[in-house]
């Protein structure tokens, strides 16, 4: 079964017959198999992918993204709508934008054709993003390095190497060993791009990124890939030098490592982005207020100096809040859930969890010595759009729950709004 089949979050498959929408669909009999035993292998790693309903029914779990399967098809995994308008666009798009703005990768402002290429599954708009900075760096010219060469030639050219040259035998003394610098693209940065230019022209199925793909390839055709990419990304420098690279880097990293946090393993081999939609949130929100937060307040992601308790002179437990903030002598403490809060159901609790306010009480002890804010940041829905009156656990110790607008990257209530 080639072609995408888009769900979202928490759908099920099935290789049976169904009525396809985005809760329910149909896949291969062959991937449904394959997905069976990639979520085996996730769950032996602590994050599984998917549960098994029965020997007919997938659930997927709360990853989004796209997964190549052996059929030639692609899964396209989008958000659980929290706007009743929503639909498979408004959501992609949603997707992309988190993305971008999760792992700040930058992107040029969106025309009309870029709007249009949105209707392409996720990975397709991962690859042109790519292929557009790519092209972007190639214009102003890829940074070239001088390398030294040490070789044997009939004529003298930059430093004569006198040792080797006092070796050589009777019959080859009209040689030369030599050594010189010459000018080369072949740093791991240049041979990084190839790599995932090589990735991105095998695996679109989208005619312009094709050709765009091809194109580069033909431009850089002298470089080699990268046989260490692992070793190529620590070697990427971060100089002046190379600030035109900066761009460049982020999309390289999404094509090459193909996984975040997870990528599909063993014999098919196909470009899968995965993100666990609770990490992609936070780290959303997180780059949001650290944009639109003043200077003069310090933040920290995930501190992890304080624990639960201490046992025999050692840490216990270790407390980890999403987001710490501090100015001066007060703090306070921000986590992220991304779920559905709905404000008319006080019997409910408005969808709270009981063991969010315990980990919120925890690290208003620990990290605020118990007074001061701890705030839970929820999405923004059509039934949760402004924060819920505070929660007190005691007179100096107050929780706030409070809605963030993914549309416009912002709290509905700004953090200094809440002090006093």
């Amino acid at each position: 079964m080639k072609g995408t089949v888009t769900v979202r979050e928490y759908a099920r498959l099935t290789p049976g017959p169904t009525r396809n929408s985005l809760d329910e669909a149909t896949v291969a009999q062959v991937d449904f198999d394959w997905l069976c035993c990639l979520s085996a292998s996730f769950r032996n790693r602590g994050a599984p992918l998917l549960q098994i309903d029965n020997r007919q029914w997938l659930r997927l779990d709360n990853f989004v993204g796209v997964i190549e399967m052996p059929s030639g098809g692609s899964l396209e995994i989008l958000p659980k709508d929290f706007d009743a308008s929503a639909n498979i666009e408004t959501s992609r798009k949603l997707l992309c934008r988190m993305i971008q703005g999760a792992m700040d990768l930058p992107v040029r402002d969106v025309g009309a054709a870029d709007l249009a290429l949105l209707d392409a599954p996720v990975s397709e708009w991962v690859i042109r993003q790519f292929l557009l900075a790519v092209d972007r760096l190639v214009k102003r010219g890829l940074r070239f390095d001088y390398a030294q060469i040490e070789e044997e030639q009939r004529f003298l050219r930059g430093q004569l190497d006198v040792g080797r040259q006092l070796r050589q035998p009777e019959g080859r003394q009209h040689l030369f060993w030599i050594r010189h610098d010459i000018f080369l693209p072949d740093g791991p940065e240049n041979r990084l791009i190839k790599s995932a230019l090589v990735i991105a022209g095998a695996n679109t199925q989208d005619a312009e990124n094709w050709r765009l793909a091809h194109e580069l390839l033909g431009l850089i055709a002298e470089i080699p890939i990268s046989q260490q990419i692992g070793e190529d990304f620590k070697r990427w420098r971060r100089d002046r030098l190379m600030a035109h690279y900066k761009p460049v880097r982020p999309w390289c990293e999404l094509i090459l490592r193909q996984q975040l946090p997870f990528a599909g393993s063993g014999v098919w081999r196909g470009i899968s982005l995965l993100f666990p939609m609770e990490k992609l949130f936070e780290r959303y929100v997180e780059a949001s207020l650290r944009q639109a937060l003043p200077g003069d307040i310090r933040f920290i992601s995930q501190s992890t100096s304080k624990y639960l308790c201490i046992h025999e002179g050692q840490g216990f437990f270790q407390l980890r809040p999403d987001i710490l903030l501090s100015r001066q002598t007060q703090s306070w403490i921000l986590d992220t859930k991304w779920k559905l809060l709905d404000t008319l159901d006080l019997v409910n609790h408005y969808g709270l969890s009981q063991s969010d306010f315990y980990q919120l009480f925890a690290y208003g002890q620990k990290y605020l010595g118990g007074k001061g804010d701890v705030i839970l940041i929820f999405p923004k829905t059509i039934r949760f759009y402004e924060p819920l009156p505070p929660f007190y656990f005691s007179e100096a110790l107050r929780l706030w729950v409070l809605p963030f607008d993914l549309e416009k990257k912002q709290l509905i209530e700004p953090i200094l709004k809440l002090l006093p």
